[in-house]
């Protein structure tokens, strides 16, 4: 698809210019302006379109293959993107975790040496 894609030169067509493949991975997912989301639909707008147009007849124009390519990349790029914000979310999970069995560790043996005598105290600092 991105070979596809970087072999025709596809541009995303937007309100602050044209975006190479390359320049729609910087995208946000979701905002007012220019974001994956309003790109993605708008493809679809464009898709539902051909397809109430769809002609048995006719054979498939390329600027229609070339809307269904982009709208292909643009959910690939989101499906991505969606995946690390997900994996940063559990690894983010993962550390606060960690650091509550850390900190639950050094409760217990603040416990235990609460529970030694002075005498085992002294010992263990020689």
């Amino acid at each position: 698809m991105f070979e596809q894609a970087s072999r025709n030169k596809l541009r995303f067509v937007t309100d602050i210019g044209e975006l190479s493949c390359e320049d729609v991975w910087d995208l946000p997912l979701l905002g007012r302006d220019v974001c994956l989301g309003n790109l993605a639909r708008e493809l679809s707008r464009r898709i539902k379109a051909i397809s109430e147009e769809e002609s048995f007849v006719e054979r498939v124009r390329d600027e229609d293959k070339e809307t269904l390519l982009r709208f292909d990349i643009i959910k690939h790029i989101i499906k991505v993107k969606l995946e690390e914000i997900e994996k940063a979310d559990n690894e983010e999970a993962k550390k606060a975790q960690k650091q509550q069995i850390l900190a639950v560790i050094a409760d217990k043996q603040r416990a235990e040496l609460l529970e030694k005598s002075v005498d085992e105290l002294k010992k263990m600092l020689v």
